[in-house]
């Protein structure tokens, strides 16, 4: 695992966005009510948020972004880098960071580009950006993060249509000397890389006739080998061995205190495991916030979603010890805590 600190760099602010329609897990056709309630119980997914057909992911960072820049007063010419990361890109090329440069009027002189990353890769995308900026002198930054996983997720199938929604979000970053450090713990294990998968569509396997045919893999899971594939079992193993191990590398790497630290917030992925994650590491349950409730797993935007929907009044422009963890698809992880992080942080958005 890396473990670094990266410094004088600060997150200025944090805005996200959701699409308006709510699709309830109480009442899908794909599942008995009695399954359904159990589903809830372990996983605490009662709704979530679905684009339509029209909205994508680079849509739901772009709203996210041009409210942040607006609130926080920035001139979008002085934004230097931009950085998307996402698994549901708008296309296989070109990457959607250069065409939401375009969107958002900022310069061309603006580094753009992306990161396709789900469950870490906020943690990364925070490594990213702020290591670049403090590398070569860039003055500001955005880091849009999220997906619109409901868009490659078969309707037939119980194991992951109930567990997954859509949006995104816009983290902003400024040359500060007077900033906390961030510090890091970032890894990866590709030994496990089937555990989460869209086997067809990428230059290992092309897109065939096949590949679209819906074919029945269990009772109640039928789906096409162009959409998502969840083991839930050896996810459940990874995210309670490897989150607490992240955390505590992290911590002890940098002799911090977990009494220091005011808020975790981990990747939202399944009520259970993550407090399973919470009990190994002692944690007060009032540092612990969910989402997951109201939106599910969506990937790189869960840690910003849930600060936005469940923190914002507790942190917003105070000083904070923000702990961020996420873990999931590739297989892989990261941690940042944000030291002395006071951010604006922006009523959540609806598309």
């Amino acid at each position: 695992m890396a473990a670094f600190s990266v410094n004088d760099i600060a997150i200025k602010g944090i805005s996200c966005c959701v699409p308006k329609n709510k699709e309830l897990n109480v009442g899908l056709e794909i599942v008995t009510q009695e399954e359904i309630q159990k589903f809830i119980e372990v996983t605490g997914v009662e709704e979530r948020r679905i684009a339509t057909k029209e909205i994508c992911t680079s849509d739901l960072c772009c709203e996210a972004a041009e409210k942040l820049i607006k609130d926080l007063n920035w001139q979008k010419d002085e934004i230097e880098i931009l950085v998307f990361v996402s698994q549901t890109a708008d296309y296989i090329l070109p990457i959607s960071a250069a065409i939401l440069q375009d969107r958002l009027g900022l310069s061309t002189n603006c580094i753009a580009f992306d990161v396709p990353l789900g469950c870490s890769g906020y943690v990364y995308g925070i490594s990213i950006i702020a290591g670049m900026m403090k590398a070569t002198g860039l003055k500001k930054g955005l880091l849009l993060a999220g997906d619109t996983i409901s868009k490659i997720v078969s309707n037939t199938d119980k194991s992951t249509l109930p567990l997954f929604g859509d949006a995104g979000s816009a983290t902003a970053f400024e040359i500060d000397e007077n900033a906390g450090d961030l510090l890091f713990d970032l890894g990866t294990d590709g030994s496990g890389y089937k555990t989460i998968i869209v086997p067809d569509g990428g230059s290992r396997n092309r897109i065939t006739a096949d590949s679209l045919e819906t074919k029945k893999i269990d009772e109640g899971i039928n789906r096409s080998a162009c959409e998502l594939v969840l083991d839930g079992m050896d996810v459940f193993g990874f995210g309670i061995s490897q989150g607490p191990k992240t955390v505590n590398k992290l911590l002890e790497k940098f002799t911090i205190d977990k009494e220091q630290i005011d808020y975790f917030i981990f990747h939202q992925a399944n009520l259970m495991m993550n407090k399973m994650i919470a009990k190994k590491l002692k944690l007060p349950v009032e540092k612990v916030p969910y989402s997951l409730q109201h939106f599910g797993n969506t990937s790189s935007a869960t840690i910003p979603l849930t600060i936005v929907s469940e923190l914002k009044d507790k942190i917003e422009n105070k000083m904070s010890n923000l702990l961020m963890c996420g873990f999931g698809v590739g297989l892989s992880w990261g941690t940042v805590m944000a030291q002395d992080c006071k951010l604006e942080v922006l009523d959540l958005i609806e598309l």
